[in-house]
C-alpha cells in the first residue's frame, strides 16, 4: 500500500491506493460521460471549427489531461461521439401494421431532430465533413448504419405480413423511408411540421413501398 500524491483518471488527488497493474488504465465513467455532454453543448455553442479541448474540458468540469486520456485529439473525439450515435441508432418500431411503424418512427426521428442541441451540431456537422474526409466517412457510417438497421427491420416485418413484396429493394426503401423528413428537417429546416404532416407522410410512404 502507497501514499502519495497521484493522479488518477481525471485528477491529481492525495489518498492511499494500490499499485495498479502495468498498463493499467482506470477510466471513470460518469467522467467520460461528462465530457461526452459538454462535446454536444459545445458543438452547439460555437460549431466544430471553433470547437476546442480546452472548452470541452472548462464545460465538463474536468482538467484537459482527463479528455487527452480518452481521446488524442477533438478530431478523434467528434468521430467517436458522432460513431457512437449509429451504435445507438432507432427504436424498430413494432406497431403490426407497415403505416404504423413508419407513423412511429417519424414521430421519434422527428422530435430528436427538432431538439435544439441537434438541430445545430447535425448542419455544422454536415459541413464539416465536406471539407474533411475523416468525418465525411463516419457521418456516412453513422447515418447509414442508424437508419439501414431501422428500415430493414420495418421492411422485413412488411414482408412476413404480406404488405410489400419479398425481395424488395432495400436500398430504395431506405431512401424513400428516410428521404423526406431528413430533406425538410435537416436540409431546408423550414417550420414546424403541420400536425398531420406525419402521419400523410407515413401514408404516402408504405403506399411507395407497396408499390415497388
Amino acid at each position: 500500500m502507497l501514499v502519495r500524491m497521484t493522479t488518477n483518471a481525471d485528477g491529481p488527488q492525495t489518498r492511499p491506493r494500490r499499485r495498479a497493474p502495468a498498463g493499467a488504465a482506470v477510466l471513470r465513467e460518469d467522467v467520460t460521460e461528462a465530457i461526452r455532454a459538454a462535446v454536444f453543448e459545445e458543438l452547439a455553442a460555437v460549431g466544430y471549427a471553433r470547437m476546442s479541448i480546452e472548452g470541452i474540458a472548462r464545460r465538463a468540469g474536468v482538467g484537459k489531461t482527463a479528455v487527452y486520456r480518452r481521446w488524442r485529439s477533438k478530431l478523434h473525439l467528434v468521430l467517436d461521439i458522432v460513431s457512437a450515435l449509429a451504435v445507438q441508432g432507432l427504436p424498430a418500431p413494432d406497431t403490426g401494421s407497415l403505416e404504423g411503424d413508419l407513423r412511429l418512427l417519424y414521430e421519434v426521428t422527428s422530435r430528436a431532430l427538432r431538439h435544439p442541441v441537434a438541430s445545430q451540431i447535425i448542419p455544422d456537422l454536415q459541413a464539416e465533413a465536406a471539407r474533411n474526409p475523416e468525418i465525411h466517412e463516419a457521418m456516412q457510417k453513422t447515418l447509414r448504419e442508424g437508419q439501414d438497421g431501422v428500415a430493414t427491420t420495418i421492411v422485413a416485418a412488411a414482408e412476413r405480413r404480406g404488405e410489400v413484396r419479398a425481395g424488395l429493394d432495400r436500398e430504395l426503401a431506405l431512401d424513400l423511408i428516410s428521404g423526406p423528413l431528413y430533406w425538410r428537417s435537416v436540409v431546408i429546416r423550414g417550420p414546424r411540421l403541420p400536425k398531420e404532416y406525419l402521419g400523410a407522410l407515413a401514408r404516402a410512404t408504405a403506399g411507395a413501398l407497396k408499390a415497388l
